[in-house]
C-alpha cells in the first residue's frame, strides 16, 4: 500500500490563525480547584496556537496580537469538545445495515474476523476518515479508536494515516488479534506495531499511538500477553484499551486480569470498554489504580450487553459511541441517553419500595462532565475536555442565538445536554484549528472524501447484504406493536437496496 496515494484524499489540515478570540459568549469553563463547571456569561476565550491562553468575563482587558481573529459569539454557548473513549472508526461503510442486529450477529457479520479481506486498505482509509469527520461534525474532538482494522500491515497503516489526516485528536489504539482467515497473526502484528512506533508518522500531530488487546483473560499463551504489555511499555503507548463484558458474556478482560498482566498500575492509562457486569471488587481496583471504564449507552442497549452496574462507578467512567454505523455517532446523544437511563434505574429502586423519590438522582452537569472532563481523565490528559487556561484549544460553539431548540435558554449546560442537537453546532476547533465553521465541515478535500467513501461503501454493502451469517442461536422475545391479528407484530424488515 502506498500511504502517499491514500492521503491525497485529505490534504494537510488548514493552517489556523495563530490567535483567535471568541468574544461575548457564555463559556462553560472548568474550575480545577473545585473540580466543577464554571459558567462565565458575556465572556471571552483567547486561543493562541493550540492552547487556551486566557479566559475572562466581559470584554478582554489584555492586549491582542495584530493577527488575532475576533469571532463574535454573543448569545451563543462555547464548550469544550466532547471526548469519545470507545469507537471503531473504520466501520462507517456498514451504515444502516445493522439496525436490528444483536451482538452475536455483529461478531459474525461486521466484526474484524468476519470482514478481514473484504475491505481494502483504501476502504479502511476512507471509512476511517469519513467516520472521524462525522464525529467532528457532532462536536467530538477527541476519540479513543479501538482500531481492529489491523488485519494486514496495509490496513493498519491506512487507518492510522486517516486518523492523522483528519486533524482530530485520535488516540489510535492498534488492535492485536489473530486473524487466521487472512493469515495475519500477532507475531507479525507486533513487528508492524514496532515499525509504526519507530516511524512515528503521527509525531507533531494530535494523533497518538496506543494499543488495543482483548485476550488478557484465560489466555494460555502467557508469552503473547507479556509481549503486548512489554511493547506498550517500551514505546510508552498513549493508552491501552480492552473490551470487557463479564457476567453472562464470560469473564473477559476484567481489571483483575490486567492487574495480573502487570499493566493496570503503570503510567499508561487503561480504558475498559463497556465493563457491563463490573463487580464491586473490580470497581475497587479501578479506583485504587485510577483507571476508567467507557460506558457506551446506546451500544449496550442496542446489542444487549447492557450495563446493570455502570451507574455505580461513574467516578471512574467516561462515555463512548462504539459502532457508529449502527446508531448515533455523537457523544451528545450518549450523554443524554445515559443521563435518563441512570435516572430511570435509580428512580425505579425507590418506586419498587412503593415510595416516591423527592430528588433527581443525576444532574445535567454530571452528564456533561462524563462527556468531557472524564474523557480527559480516562486518558490521563488534564488538558483535554475542559475550557481552562493552558488546556488544548478543542472547542465547540453552539448556536444559542437563532436555533429554535435553544431559543430562550438560560442554563447553558442544560441547553446543551437536554435540548441541543448536532445541528446546533456552529463551530468546532481541534488544536486551535477550524474543523467546522458556520455549520459546515471545513477540512480540505472533503467533497472528494465523500465521493471516494460512497463508492467504497456501496461495493461493501452490496457484498454484505448478500452474505449469510452462518450461525444459529436462540431468539429473544420480540415486542408486538400491533393488535394480535394473524401473528403480525409490526417488526417489519430492513429497507435495504443493492446499488
Amino acid at each position: 500500500m502506498h500511504l502517499k496515494h491514500l492521503s491525497i484524499l485529505a490534504a494537510p489540515c488548514i493552517a489556523a490563525a495563530s490567535s483567535i478570540l471568541f468574544s461575548g459568549g457564555t463559556i462553560v469553563a472548568f474550575d480545577r480547584t473545585s473540580e466543577s463547571l464554571k459558567v462565565i456569561r458575556n465572556g471571552s476565550v483567547l486561543v493562541t496556537d493550540d492552547r487556551i491562553t486566557n479566559i475572562v468575563a466581559g470584554a478582554p482587558t489584555f492586549k491582542l496580537r495584530n493577527d488575532t481573529e475576533v469571532v463574535d459569539i454573543s448569545g451563543k454557548i462555547i464548550t469544550p469538545g466532547f471526548v469519545d473513549t470507545h469507537k471503531h472508526g473504520w466501520q462507517t461503510a456498514f451504515k444502516t445495515l445493522a439496525s436490528n442486529t444483536s451482538l452475536l450477529e455483529y461478531f459474525y457479520r461486521y466484526g474484524e474476523f468476519a470482514v478481514a479481506g473484504l475491505l481494502t486498505a483504501d476502504d479502511v482509509y476512507v471509512g476511517q476518515l469519513a467516520g472521524i469527520y462525522e464525529a467532528l461534525n457532532g462536536g467530538v474532538t477527541t476519540i479513543l479508536d479501538h482500531a481492529h482494522h489491523t488485519w494486514s500491515n496495509a490496513t493498519a497503516e491506512a487507518g492510522l494515516r486517516a486518523s492523522i489526516d483528519s486533524g482530530a485528536r485520535v488516540f489510535w489504539a492498534y488492535a492485536f488479534h489473530n486473524i487466521p482467515a487472512v493469515n495475519y497473526l500477532i507475531p507479525e502484528q507486533l513487528a508492524n506495531f514496532a515499525d509504526i512506533a519507530r516511524n512515528a508518522s503521527f509525531a507533531n500531530t494530535p494523533t497518538s499511538l496506543g494499543i488495543a488487546y482483548d485476550a488478557f483473560s484465560g489466555n494460555k499463551n502467557t508469552a503473547e500477553v507479556a509481549a503486548v504489555v512489554a511493547l506498550a511499555q517500551q514505546f510508552n503507548a498513549s493508552v491501552l484499551t480492552t473490551h470487557s463484558l463479564q457476567g453472562p458474556w464470560g469473564n473477559d478482560n476484567s481489571p483483575e486480569d490486567l492487574q495480573a498482566a502487570g499493566i493496570l498500575n503503570t503510567s499508561i492509562p487503561v480504558v475498559f470498554s463497556h465493563a457491563s457486569f463490573l463487580t464491586a471488587a473490580d470497581a475497587t481496583l479501578l479506583r485504587s489504580t485510577n483507571q476508567f471504564v467507557s460506558v457506551t449507552p446506546e451500544s449496550e442497549m442496542h446489542y444487549g450487553h447492557v450495563h446493570p452496574h455502570s451507574h455505580l462507578v461513574l467516578d471512574q467512567a467516561a462515555l463512548g459511541v462504539d459502532t457508529h454505523f449502527t446508531y448515533s455517532g455523537d457523544i451528545l446523544t450518549q450523554a443524554r441517553l445515559w443521563l435518563q437511563s441512570v435516572r430511570r434505574t435509580l428512580y425505579s429502586e425507590v418506586l419498587g419500595r412503593w415510595q416516591v423519590p423527592p430528588n433527581n438522582p443525576m444532574s445535567a452537569a454530571q452528564a456533561f462532565l462524563l462527556a468531557t472532563r472524564h474523557g480527559g481523565l480516562a486518558l490521563r490528559r488534564d488538558d483535554i475536555g475542559v475550557i481552562a487556561k493552558g488546556a488544548k484549544a478543542d472547542l465547540v460553539v453552539w448556536d444559542g442565538k437563532t436555533s429554535p431548540a435553544l431559543l430562550g435558554w438560560n442554563d447553558p449546560v442544560a441547553a446543551v445536554i437536554l435540548h441541543a442537537s448536532v445541528g446546533d453546532i456552529e463551530h468546532v476547533l481541534v488544536d486551535g484549528r477550524w474543523k467546522k465553521r458556520d455549520g459546515k465541515i471545513v477540512v480540505p478535500g472533503y467533497a472528494k472524501v465523500q465521493q471516494r467513501f460512497l463508492a467504497s461503501a456501496r461495493r461493501i454493502q452490496n457484498e454484505l447484504i448478500a452474505a449469510d451469517t452462518g450461525f444459529f442461536v436462540g431468539e429473544a422475545l420480540t415486542v408486538d406493536t400491533l393488535r394480535p391479528y394473524d401473528n403480525v407484530t409490526g417488526y417489519g424488515e430492513l429497507f435495504l437496496d443493492k446499488f
